[in-house]
């Protein structure tokens, strides 16, 4: 531990790439948190009975902040960098579940759940970053995919949790599994205290000596001299001594021709994962059951637990795959399922539902017809499933990978941001419009889809299997409206290329500079 981090745990690819997430089922564990009591009584009774609008406003705080969070990024990773704003993350969570347990009112539940979101905003953001800044290019997409797959762990060990608690008669079914759900962030804080910092925020800090030694203990069993570690301490080299002739780095440097285009596009991947529908889903899975006609909550908790746990299961092949298959095949394929899926939940709905009443609500509700009731649970479970497998990973693997070493910080942040704006604002309009628009809901979300999936065909080059210094010449081959004409070896270069092209720059740095004294 000298190095300020255990050697050991930096040279298992696995341990080092997938603790961080860790930090991504913290949101996870919100969604249950919330999802779990929307039908509990205790819960109803404490807060006030909420209506759909404020029971959608109390949801909707966490993504607010989140948003906040995630902007909090672009400066702090910068600042302290990676793993030490991993670390403030799983502290602030704790701050947030005290608050959010001990509530007696919606006032102190809400300013709860802005804490918490604050936190799962910063690690929404920063885990990505460091897991895609310190894997090596071969296995990145699958270590990157592992913080979707920590959400859907997160998601089911608090919902499982949430389940066991509704037979605790009293405040206590709600308040054991908000208090419970501080102690993943505090394993995360304590843990990250052994893992290496990101090399490429040493290198770009002048630490190059610390940088070589954390690739070689990551890449090449702690030699410094292993064509992989030579050959990516050699990328990192150049990417940031460029990048430093480029300017200043400040949020300007998103505006600027090349990474503009990247900001759109990991911004937009990321509205597209929540305008997807999952948000439906996941927070309020018990409405949508409710409308397809299963009643009685032990029931309808049940139906909820097995997609839960379809979400973590198929999450397993894209983890395993991504690399292998790609990021566009995957979302081009995930987007025309989701919709597909969508459009049949909410045609059953509209043609057998009716407007009903249960526990006093006004609900669109599927009756009498037990066949129509089965095939919309199978259909969501399938929407599910889709999602999973297609957008869920790439949603966080491909905004983490495209930015250059300058802004990648402040991209990651304002594309992560973009997330939270459209899951706070779906968070709160999804219960009023299923309670007035009902089915039409879903023919929204699907259309959504079917929008994304043009969007990701003609503008969402793939970017599988280079190093984040390759994924540069991705950009520079141009092709902003034909994506597809991308190829799958763009880029990729070996060590002699690569310190062929330092050299070239090193010369051409002098020659300018001799240039300029001679003037």
């Amino acid at each position: 531990m000298g190095k300020g981090y255990s050697a050991a745990i930096a040279s298992n690819p696995y341990i080092v790439g997938s603790f961080a997430c860790i930090g991504g089922g913290l949101f996870g564990l919100d969604i249950s948190s919330m999802s779990g009591v929307l039908s509990n009584d205790a819960y109803k009774n404490t807060f006030g009975n909420p209506t759909s609008n404020a029971q959608g406003a109390i949801v909707a705080a966490m993504p607010a902040g989140s948003f906040v969070g995630a902007l909090a990024v672009s400066k702090l990773a910068d600042l302290i960098g990676r793993k030490r704003t991993i670390i403030i993350s799983g502290w602030i969570w704790v701050i947030g579940s005290i608050l959010q347990c001990a509530a007696v009112n919606r006032g102190m539940l809400v300013v709860g759940r802005i804490i918490s979101g604050l936190s799962v905003g910063i690690a929404s953001a920063i885990v990505p970053l460091y897991q895609s800044e310190i894997t090596e290019p071969r296995i990145r997409g699958r270590l990157v995919a592992m913080q979707q797959w920590s959400i859907t762990w997160g998601i089911l060990l608090q919902y499982f949790v949430e389940f066991g608690c509704s037979y605790i008669d009293g405040d206590a079914s709600f308040r054991i599994p908000w208090g419970l759900q501080m102690i993943p962030a505090i394993i995360l804080s304590v843990g990250m205290l052994f893992f290496p910092e990101s090399p490429r925020w040493l290198v770009d800090h002048d630490r190059d000596a610390e940088a070589l030694q954390i690739l070689a203990d990551l890449h090449g069993k702690g030699d410094p001299n292993n064509e992989l570690v030579q050959l990516e301490i050699a990328e990192i080299k150049e990417q940031v001594n460029f990048e430093r002739t480029e300017g200043a780095k400040s949020y300007l440097d998103l505006l600027k021709p090349g990474i503009f285009r990247r900001v759109g596009l990991g911004a937009s991947l990321q509205m597209w994962s929540q305008l997807s529908g999952m948000n439906i889903m996941m927070y309020y899975i018990i409405y949508v059951f409710q409308g397809a006609g299963l009643t009685g909550r032990r029931g309808n908790l049940i139906a909820d637990s097995v997609q839960y746990v379809l979400n973590v299961v198929m999450t397993i092949p894209a983890i395993i795959y991504i690399d292998k298959w790609g990021r566009r095949p995957m979302l081009l394929v995930g987007t025309l399922l989701m919709g597909f899926w969508l459009f049949l939940v909410g045609g059953l709905q509209g043609g057998f539902g009716a407007w009903g009443d249960i526990d006093g609500d006004r609900v669109w509700v599927i009756s009498g017809h037990d066949g129509i009731t089965k095939a919309v649970i199978v259909f969501s479970y399938l929407f599910v499933c889709s999602f999973a497998i297609t957008m869920g990973p790439v949603s966080w693997t491909y905004p983490a990978e495209i930015f250059p070493m300058r802004v990648r910080a402040k991209a990651v942040s304002v594309s992560t941001a973009a997330n939270w704006v459209f899951n706070f604002a779906l968070a709160w309009a999804v219960p009023p419009g299923l309670s007035n628009i009902a089915w039409k809901t879903y023919f929204i979300f699907g259309t959504f889809n079917f929008a994304a999936f043009i969007h990701i065909f003609f503008m969402f080059p793939e970017t599988a299997g280079r190093t984040l210094e390759e994924i540069e010449e991705v950009f520079a081959q141009g092709h902003v409206f034909s994506a597809w004409k991308v190829k799958r070896d763009t880029g990729k270069k070996t060590l002699q290329e690569v310190k062929a092209d330092a050299k070239h720059h090193d010369i051409h740095e002098v020659e300018s500079h001799d240039e300029k004294s001679a003037a």
